[in-house]
């Protein structure tokens, strides 16, 4: 792609993704290219990896910063606050925005993430205060001001986000109900035994976990959340309802455009869609992985990072394509759970070998596709992990007799 008609770049998304993309074409392009960020939240960058040790009182609100208000300044780019995109005539090359402003470009970047689903159960439209979702620092903030007051929260879901919040608020020193509907923690990617193990930890910290529910109806009190019936007729006090149920892409501003839009935004391994100038990155991509040869989505901050420098450099006429091993490290209380790669949530007919050690609290399932191995989610010990990845990287053919074997390399 010729980068000689590269003179005004707009982002649309200030997230690491974003930022980091805007930062890139500075530096890369200097003064000559003019770079305009949208972010409809009202703050800089802020490490949303941080979120759960803020929720657990591990690190003041300070530290979850990573650029300070005037940084954009320095760094030679136009920050939008507050700002929401409404649509985009790719023909005009032109962005339109809730404030009635109109940012051409040449080069446009869809960074704009995803928005907690709401939960969909009697007394939940209304919004009642205590039930809250865990997306943004505004999030963290309104259940840090909730947990002063409250003595017992159920969470709901078996996700990522439905563990940070359950170890959050269990930390907090309230009393802790844990409702999926799965009948273990992230079923799409674990077994039976590793949700097992999963259940054994937060059990030993005092968490009780309920399999095989959900919420039927949210009481209300007084326009404050009082409890939960589920749907198995259960009912549970509770001050706080802490929702972690995935994540709806933020694409609907994209109707009309032409732009491809599947569960996210398409695009090649470039992180180009199919509309001349128009890339996307972070989690709101559905991008071709040379890895596995296939598109998905990838909702973690070492993905966006590197999509948006991938993106920054392509949008100036590189040929980058995005080849990278993503991984998702997160705490389990006092044990840590590391995923690599591609797991049976993006594809459920991969090959699987898995281990499970009750008494040290090890975990590990490998993924294969064909006799590749593409990726692995450990619990507890993380040896090994440097060797897996590069396996993964280099495309390293595993015969079927020697995959056991591979759960147990240092």
């Amino acid at each position: 792609m010729d980068a000689s008609d590269v003179k005004r770049v707009v982002v649309v998304g200030n997230g690491v993704a974003g930022t980091l993309a805007a930062e890139t074409v500075v530096r890369q392009a200097g003064p000559s290219v003019s770079v305009t960020v949208v972010a409809e939240e009202p703050y800089p960058l802020y490490n949303r990896v941080a979120l759960p040790r803020l929720l657990r009182g591990d690190v003041p609100e300070s530290k979850v910063f990573m650029r300070d208000p005037q940084h954009h300044v320095k760094a030679g780019y136009e920050l939008l606050l507050s700002t929401r995109v409404v649509r985009v005539d790719p023909r005009e090359r032109v962005v339109y925005t809730s404030d009635d402003r109109a940012l051409v470009y040449d080069r446009l970047l869809i960074a704009t993430g995803g928005r907690p689903n709401a939960l969909q159960a009697s007394g939940a439209e209304t919004r009642p205060r205590g039930l809250v979702y865990f997306q943004t620092l505004d999030d963290t903030r309104a259940i840090l001001d909730l947990v002063r007051g409250a003595r017992r929260a159920v969470t709901v879901g078996g996700s990522y986000i439905a563990y940070e919040l359950t170890e959050g608020l269990r930390r907090q020193g309230l009393e802790v109900v844990w409702l999926m509907r799965g009948p273990y923690f992230l079923r799409r990617v674990l077994d039976e035994d590793g949700g097992r193990l999963v259940d054994a930890i937060a059990h030993a910290h005092g968490v009780e976990v309920i399999h095989g529910e959900e919420v039927a109806q949210l009481l209300v009190r007084a326009g404050a959340v009082s409890g939960v019936v589920t749907t198995a007729g259960r009912t549970i006090e509770a001050d706080i309802v802490a929702c972690g149920l995935g994540l709806t892409l933020n694409t609907e501003w994209l109707e009309g455009s032409g732009v491809e839009v599947r569960k996210g935004v398409v695009t090649d391994a470039y992180l180009q869609t199919n509309v001349p100038g128009i890339f996307a990155a972070g989690d709101v991509a559905e991008f071709y992985d040379g890895f596995i040869d296939r598109h998905h989505t990838m909702g973690t901050w070492d993905n966006a990072s590197t999509h948006g420098r991938v993106a920054a450099a392509n949008m100036l006429g590189a040929r980058q394509p995005y080849l990278e091993v993503p991984s998702y490290t997160s705490t389990l209380f006092d044990s840590t759970l590391y995923v690599l790669g591609m797991t049976t949530e993006v594809d459920p007919h991969l090959a699987t070998v898995s281990s499970l050690d009750m008494e040290s609290g090890n975990y590990r399932r490998l993924f294969f596709q064909g006799d590749r191995l593409v990726g692995a989610v450990m619990i507890g010990e993380r040896a090994g992990r440097r060797t897996l990845k590069q396996m993964i990287r280099e495309k390293t053919p595993v015969p079927a007799g020697e995959r056991a074997a591979l759960l147990h390399v240092q």
